[in-house]
């Protein structure tokens, strides 16, 4: 089949990895001018299965409430009238709940697992895509005694998704990772989960998009859709600034501007912009710099290890879509790496980004099938996306061959947001 694969951001570039390895001609439409230039560019770098969840959580209204009255919170709304974006909330605090958050966890956890073993089997083939790959786990470090009352909630959510932990406390914490031996920031404790692992979601998509070209699959950087053509019942086109484009099957993968090109075709999709912001900093010292990703619970912010990089992400912006990089964040971003990783690593010749993470509100990112027997759904992801990747670009193509796949798509697919208002 002629395949359309709108968006190559990581999402939409594995999903067209596994189109091609089925037989697919594969054609991939892309706005910008290369592969992961937008959302995928500047993520945490954690390949988290273990942290997979929703955002959506028991008490998640009342932490952002309180939020909102500091002067450096994680997480920040705009108070102007949008009725998008209110819409979307109604719908995220219909799901702080403990039953839909179990639902909801489950369903991203089952993504999760399976992506990375999607993505170690990609890294198994040999192709030879290099993006700082190294599995050395995720080191959830709690700064206060009081952080430590949700570690037995934590705890039991991860015994019931079978995910691997220890808890560390004092010396433990660094005889696990011995560059915070200098850290400033207090510890009170510290899970350790090591199934997680890290690596460098830009260039594994760069990577893997300039060996599918050279394997044939046509690649269209700055060409933006205008609309999805439709007939009888399925898309006959993908209509284009110098034309239409017509295939067999399409595939959108197009993160927060999925919602605009779907709503004239009656698929309504309830995915928000969530803004996120990240330093790269140059490893000065790599003794000093951590194998493992660190995750500060207090402050929301991630640290990864690229290579002779440290990515570090966090916040959460609910206003719209503008890509203004805001100072304060970043120092603030800058000011907690600093804390944990005094040497060894360049945090003031650091680089700054922001990018929109497409939420979902209740979490799981939308895939499949649609009310159009020839187009699919490859959104949502969120925070998740360098995460369930792999595996929903594989489950993607298996919808699209006809093939039941290899996990359960049950509150995966837009069906469960029938009835969203548009």
């Amino acid at each position: 089949m002629k395949v359309v694969v709108l968006g190559a951001g990581v999402a939409g570039v594995t999903a067209a990895y596994y189109l091609h390895r089925d037989g697919h001609e594969v054609t991939v439409i892309e706005r910008e001018a290369g592969a992961a230039a937008a959302t995928s560019f500047g993520n945490a770098g954690g390949l988290c299965p273990s942290f997979a969840g929703p955002w959506a959580a028991p008490g998640m209204i009342a932490k952002v409430l309180k939020m909102s009255l500091q002067r450096q919170a994680a997480i920040r709304f705009s108070l102007a009238p949008s009725p998008r974006r209110l819409a979307w909330l109604a719908r995220w605090i219909g799901q702080c709940n403990a039953e839909r958050f179990r639902v909801n966890k489950l369903r991203m956890q089952r993504v999760a697992h399976y992506s990375h073993a999607c993505l170690k089997d990609i890294i198994a083939s040999g192709i030879p895509v290099s993006f700082d790959y190294h599995q050395d786990g995720t080191l959830q470090l709690f700064q206060h005694e009081t952080d430590l009352k949700a570690v037995p909630n934590i705890t039991r959510a991860l015994d019931a998704f079978e995910v691997p932990w220890r808890f560390l406390e004092g010396d433990a914490i660094v005889r696990q990772e011995p560059s915070l031996a200098g850290s400033l920031a207090p510890m009170a404790g510290a899970l350790f989960l090591p199934a997680d692992a890290s690596g460098d979601c830009h260039a594994f998509t760069t990577g893997l998009a300039a060996h599918l070209a050279g394997q044939g699959v046509v690649f269209r950087y700055g060409a933006r859709v205008q609309a999805l053509r439709t007939e009888a019942g399925a898309v006959s086109g993908v209509q284009l600034d110098d034309g239409l484009m017509q295939a067999d099957a399409y595939v959108v993968a197009l993160g927060n501007q999925a919602p605009a090109l779907l709503r004239p075709l009656g698929i309504a999709l309830p995915v928000y912009p969530v803004k996120g912001y990240s330093i790269t900093a140059t490893i000065t010292e790599p003794e000093r710099a951590p194998r493992a990703a660190l995750m500060d619970e207090y402050n929301k912010v991630m640290i990864s290890r690229l290579g002779d990089r440290i990515r570090a992400a966090g916040m959460a912006e609910l206003k719209g879509y503008a890509l203004d990089v805001d100072p304060g964040r970043v120092a603030f971003i800058k000011q907690v790496v600093s804390q944990w990783l005094p040497q060894g690593v360049d945090v003031a010749g650091a680089r700054a980004w922001a990018g929109l993470r497409p939420m979902t509100p209740d979490g799981p990112a939308v895939l499949g099938p649609t009310r159009y027997g020839n187009l699919y759904l490859n959104c949502g992801h969120g925070s998740n996306g360098w995460t369930q990747a792999c595996g929903t670009g594989k489950i993607v193509a298996d919808v699209v061959a006809g093939r039941r796949p290899d996990i359960d798509l049950e509150g995966l697919t837009a069906e469960r947001f029938q009835g969203a208002r548009k």
